[in-house]
């Protein structure tokens, strides 16, 4: 089951006190903050979660998979995520 935005909003708002209203405006306030940045091209690091990075793709060969007919793909941009240390850490099961 994928955990989803109403599930983040439900928790904030029962952990902090506040209502869903005031805890899906947190929430979509930090997203729109995040998209903008991303699509800027800057790189967001969340100290102790990880780091989204924008990187840039090149242009490459590819295969229409209904055709089979080569084609190619144009440049475009990427969004990767790397898990911060501590946040793996905890994941695995290795608390300090």
């Amino acid at each position: 089951m994928a955990f989803t935005k109403t599930t983040i909003i439900e928790k904030i708002a029962g952990k902090n006190n506040y209502t869903p209203s005031q805890a899906k405006d947190i929430i979509e306030t930090m997203l729109e903050i995040i998209k903008e940045t991303l699509t800027a091209g800057e790189d967001i690091m969340i100290s102790g979660f990880g780091k989204f990075q924008v990187n840039e793709k090149s242009p490459r060969k590819g295969r229409n998979p209904a055709t089979g007919k080569d084609m190619m793909l144009g440049k475009r941009r990427v969004v990767t995520f790397k898990c911060a240390g501590r946040l793996r850490d905890e994941i695995n099961g290795q608390k300090d």
